[in-house]
């Protein structure tokens, strides 16, 4: 290499040198020396240089692109007026009711003031028609059921059941008497609502029979059983008991208030998924419902897989608000979290389980869009929901352990956030059909044979 050249180079290097950390430097080392020593250098030694000092240049956090969990911009697809709403409820969940979630679920205690702050977003019964219903796509169910769940999975819950089970099954199966009655109330969440399906020993098996049963007496029907799992049956105004008529042995559906006789909602205690949620025990002991409390349009299991399949979307859509709001918080800590003396968003490792998260969050976001696309246009069928359930709980799984996973032990803090997700994601996986029997949904769509124990 010419002399020149070699100066030419150096000076290039020297640019790239802070003059006053230069004088500092000056104090503790012979510049003369090092300039010679640089001399020295070949082109390629010259280069290797300048590009570990470029590395070592420290970025602010505005220099890093924003952390979003859309990486394909699906957002994009939703009119004005639907983005204005979507960051309505992303603001009000931020905002308000992120400092609030924390607390309440270590101590497994449901913050009731957050009622009140729903009640400005106008969202309960997002696509009824009727009935102060907003009457918008399904698709915007989805979009705001990630949102919520983006913060917080139990929240999500709590209005998962209020809006889509209990007040779908009103919607689906109720009298317009019944409607008129409960929609309206319950869209301004003045009264909420339940939904019993699940017991004790009959899970997966519902189609199958249930054991709690009902038997009209010729003025009222008697219901006896008990239900589990039945989230905000605590404090509901109205629950939906579902039970098998002794003389028919066809599902019906009933509309049960908190203070009927002969109902009784026990609090479930020591879980680790959902802590904010107050699920409960029901127990029915002869308890009266009159004719006129009973759904009308709801006959056999039939009716009650109607009203499953219409909400099975919007619980793939919380696996992926879930799973979106564990990788945002991952992105975020992974840029501020350093060890030796770098980011460790910077290191090949990380952002292989960063890639991985956003991978599988991205294939679950555009199934998901797809799905409330279909079910907007009226293709939606048991086997659609299912394969999104299936397929978003899977994913969903694998992305919070990833990104409990490059948190550290960090990651088991409940400050983080991550925590929450991890736990909470186990019941997302569980509820409203498991892996195996949404499973089996698909595969006898896909191969003609049922698989289903008769």
């Amino acid at each position: 290499m010419s002399f020149f050249k070699k100066v030419r180079n150096t000076v290039n290097l020297l640019k790239s040198v802070d003059m006053d950390q230069l004088a500092k430097i000056n104090k503790q080392i012979d510049l003369s020396e090092a300039m010679k020593t640089l001399g020295k250098l070949d082109e390629r030694q010259l280069a290797g240089l300048m590009k570990m000092l470029k590395t070592k240049r420290k970025k602010s956090q505005s220099d890093l692109p924003p952390i979003d969990g859309d990486f394909y911009n699906l957002d994009y697809k939703l009119t004005e007026e639907q983005r204005e709403l979507q960051m309505n409820v992303r603001n009000l969940m931020e905002d308000e009711i992120r400092p609030l979630i924390n607390d309440h679920w270590n101590r497994a205690k449901f913050p009731f003031e957050i009622i009140e702050k729903f009640k400005k977003l106008n969202i309960a019964g997002i696509p009824y028609e009727g009935y102060g219903c907003p009457n918008l796509p399904f698709l915007m169910e989805g979009i705001i059921a990630q949102e919520i769940a983006r913060v917080d999975v139990s929240t999500s819950t709590f209005f998962g059941v209020h809006s889509g089970l209990a007040m779908g099954s009103i919607y689906l199966c109720g009298s317009e008497e019944q409607k008129q009655k409960w929609l309206p109330q319950m869209q301004k969440l003045e009264k909420i609502g339940a939904f019993g399906l699940t017991e004790p020993n009959v899970g997966s098996g519902v189609a199958g029979g249930l054991e709690t049963t009902c038997k009209f007496d010729g003025e009222n029907w008697i219901l006896n059983g008990q239900k589990k799992w039945i989230g905000n049956a605590t404090f509901a105004d109205v629950i939906i008991i579902w039970a098998r008529d002794v003389d028919s042995n066809q599902v019906k559906g009933f509309l049960v208030e908190k203070d009927n006789p002969g109902f009784k909602a026990e609090k479930m205690e020591d879980k680790m998924a959902l802590r904010i949620v107050q699920n409960a025990i029901i127990t029915l002991t002869d308890c009266k419902v009159a004719e006129s409390d009973r759904l009308q349009n709801a006959n056999s299991f039939k009716d009650t897989a109607n009203v499953l399949r219409m909400t099975r979307a919007g619980v793939a859509w919380q696996a992926v608000g879930c799973a979106r709001g564990a990788y945002e918080s991952a992105l975020k800590y992974t840029r501020k979290r350093e060890q030796f003396g770098r980011p460790i968003a910077s290191y090949q490792l990380v952002q292989n389980h960063l890639v991985e998260m956003v991978s599988n969050l991205t294939s679950m976001q555009t199934l998901c869009f797809r799905l409330s696309e279909m079910q907007d246009q009226d293709m939606l069928t048991d086997e659609h929901a299912s394969l999104a359930k299936v397929y978003c709980s899977m994913r969903m799984r694998d992305v919070v352990s990833r990104a409990r996973e490059v948190m550290g032990g960090n990651g088991i803090l409940l400050e983080h956030d991550v925590a929450r997700f991890v736990a909470d994601a186990e019941a997302i996986y569980s509820y409203e059909g498991t892996k195996e029997i949404n499973s089996l949904i698909v595969g006898r769509a896909i191969t003609g044979y049922s698989a289903f124990v008769s």
